[in-house]
């Protein structure tokens, strides 16, 4: 997967995380790992500090916590997943054939 778009599903996940708790670096590292992502200490910090500079989260001490605008956000991306879901999910033609 590209970086771009691998860097775009781990701001959701943590939009996501934050949803459901306050997200920690130490946190967050071991549930990104858990779902496959191969990510440093140092990649979660850099995406936490822009998900916080965009303002879906705001840092205090060491824990990261969604905002007003981070929850909309969240339900924006939901709504546009729900539709791509059905989309990307279907099985994958072979190369060549039509209909």
């Amino acid at each position: 997967m590209r970086a771009d778009v691998q860097n775009l599903f781990i701001g959701i996940h943590m939009l996501y995380f934050a949803h459901e708790k306050d997200l920690t670096i130490a946190g967050m590292q071991p549930e990104l790992e858990k779902l496959g992502y191969r990510v440093a200490e140092r990649e979660v910090k850099q995406e936490l500090e822009r998900l916080t500079q965009e303002n879906f989260l705001t840092a205090h001490d060491d824990a990261y916590s969604l905002t007003g605008t981070g929850i909309e956000e969240f339900k924006a991306i939901q709504d546009k997943l729900g539709v791509l879901c059905t989309e990307v999910l279907k099985p994958v033609k072979a190369a060549g054939t039509t209909g």
